[in-house]
Order: structure tokens, then sequence, then C-alpha cells
């Protein structure tokens, strides 16, 4: 049975891509990484596939992520990434080009949405609505935006971390800073060569943030096996690594998104500032998952703060169900800035 049309909403990440159909929810998640061949240019994988290659590839094979801190940086091969996963997601069930709801970072410039719109229309979209993030964040993470009421939404994601006060549809303080997901696999990495002469790439850096990273003191220590080379020998070797080393190893950088979500507390009216403190601030993207980053904003702010139901996928979501919401408050669907 054909299909007219289809309305989509896609999450265009740094780290991956999640795709949202209205009426089947989230259909696509994948890296956002491309394994392309340097002598042909030929693009030999996208997604999971690509992203098994990082760090494991020959010479002339090279697996990169063609966006960068939410940005795109590579245009032609996030264009090519784009048309793959729209055509993945549908299928071969339509007869007419989608309808593409595409978020991207608060802080991007016009030039920047320009070319995140351009590459979806060329992707083979019939109709593209940009979005920003931390909107999308709370439409997913089921806040009614329409109303005249603030609501403060942190979304830390790979490239970017979005903060924003939202109010009758559209963001009325936000900040952008190009601090997360990324940047405290990097501190992790530094961390490990400094105080252990331990070299280990992207991948094992996340694992072991995924398993004893945190940013808030955990009520009992955890520890974990990392594997390596070792700087001195350039051998293969085994260390302990413990969840107080990766608190002291993740503060910096989890307290610069701290710093921003202060900032953007001390820029938003007294009317909204208060409708926060009584509602709280609610955490959307992967990176509000490493362990006790609610309870450092909580204790840094005197504000109760949330993770949402399921944080990976809000902004995919959001950005699918923003078309509906357009068409309910066409008055204050746009985003006023």
């Amino acid at each position: 049975m054909a299909m007219l049309s289809v309305d989509m909403g896609i999450d265009l990440g740094t780290a991956s891509i999640l795709v949202y159909i209205k009426g089947k929810g989230i259909v696509l998640k994948e890296p956002s990484v491309v394994a392309i061949d340097r002598d042909t240019q030929e693009i030999l994988a996208i997604g999971e596939e690509a992203r098994r290659m990082i760090g494991r590839t020959p010479g002339n094979i090279t697996a990169i992520r063609p966006l960068r801190q939410g940005v795109i940086s590579d245009y032609i091969v996030t264009e090519r990434m784009l048309k793959y996963f729209i055509a993945k997601a549908i299928g071969r069930r339509t007869l007419r080009r989608p309808r593409v709801s595409i978020c991207i970072p608060s802080g991007a410039s016009e030039v920047e949405k320009k070319a995140v719109e351009d590459a979806t229309f060329n992707a083979g979209a019939r109709e593209v609505n940009i979005i920003e993030e931390p909107v999308a964040a709370a439409i997913g993470a089921g806040i009614d935006i329409s109303r005249a009421c603030g609501n403060m939404v942190i979304d830390i994601g790979g490239g970017t971390s979005d903060i924003a006060v939202i109010s009758l549809g559209g963001t009325v303080v936000n900040a952008s800073v190009k601090v997360a997901g990324d940047d405290f696999d990097e501190a992790i990495i530094r961390y490990i060569r400094k105080n252990h002469n331990l070299l280990i790439g992207e991948r094992t850096a996340e694992e072991i943030k995924i398993a004893i990273g945190c940013v808030y003191p955990l009520p009992e220590s955890l520890t974990m096996d990392v594997k390596g080379r070792n700087l001195t020998t350039g051998l293969p070797k085994t260390v302990t690594i413990t969840s107080d080393e990766m608190l002291e190893a993740l503060h910096d950088t989890a307290m610069q998104i701290v710093d921003t979500v202060h900032n953007v507390l001390e820029r938003t009216p007294p009317e909204l500032a208060a409708d926060i403190y009584e509602r709280g601030i609610v955490m959307t993207g992967g990176g509000s998952l490493l362990s006790g980053f609610d309870e450092l904003i909580e204790e840094k702010t005197g504000i109760n703060t949330i993770i949402a139901e399921d944080p990976m996928t809000c902004v995919a979501i959001g950005t699918g169900r923003f078309v509906e919401f357009m068409h309910d408050n066409p008055r204050d669907g746009r985003d006023p800035s």
C-alpha cells in the first residue's frame, strides 16, 4: 500500500541521528559517522557500520563525522548521509517526498541554518522546517510550551549543550555552548594519558564515561579495567580506573555547562525565573545521562532538576511533533527571536 506523504522529524546530532515519523515514533537511530575511501572519495559505509570502523581503518579508509559541534563541517558528506537516512527511514512506500522538520543548536548562525536547510532539500525533502534544539527538546519532554509560563531546558548532546528558557512557543533567553558529550570523552583521554601514561581511543573513552563516569560523588566508588597503549613502552597495557578519578577528570568540563546555566538564569526575566524555580529544570540529550549531572545542577542552582523520561529521543520526537504544534498554534509557533 503506497503512502501519499510522510512527515518526519530529524535530530541531526554530532554523535547520532534520530528519525521520527508521525504515527510511528522513532524509526531510526544511528551514529552520524561516514566511512570514506580517501583515494576515490567513495562512501563505503554510513551509520553503525561506519562507527565500528573508527580507529580501526587502513590508511586509505577514513571514518569521519560530517557534523562538528552541532553544525555541518562537511557539506557534501552530510547531504549524502541525510539522503541515506531519509530513504532508510521511509523505505520505498511513499509517492511524495517527505516534509521534514530538522533541528539545529540554538546558537547556530544564519549561514549554518541555511546549510542544514539546503542539505535537507537536496537529500529529498519537499518542505523543510528548521527548529531550535531546546524548543524541540521541550516538546519531546512533554512540556506544553504554548503557555505563558517559563520552562527551562538543558539539552546536552554530543557536540553542543543548549540551555534555554521557553515561553509562549518560543525561546526567551538562551545560550549554546560548544561543550558536550565529546568533550567529556576528550577529558577522559587526557586524564588517563596524564595520570596513567596510557593512550586510549574515542570509543574506549565513551565506554568508560558510560560505565563509571560521574560529575557528582557516587555513594560508593566503582572501578573498571581499561586497555590501551603504554606511552613509555609502546606496548598494550591494562590499568584499573575508579569513578573518583572520573569525577576529577570530568569536573572542569561539567562546570563549563553549569556556568552557562547560571548565565541564562541571570538573564531570565523575574516572572519567568519564578516559574522555573517553581517548576524545576528539565534535562534532555544523551549527555544528561552522565551520572550525577542533575544533582550537580540542582546543588549549584538550588532549583529542582529532573532528567526527561527518555532524554536521548526527546529532540527527535519534539522535532517531529513541531509540525503539529505549528498547526495548533499558528500565531505563536514561530521563534520570536
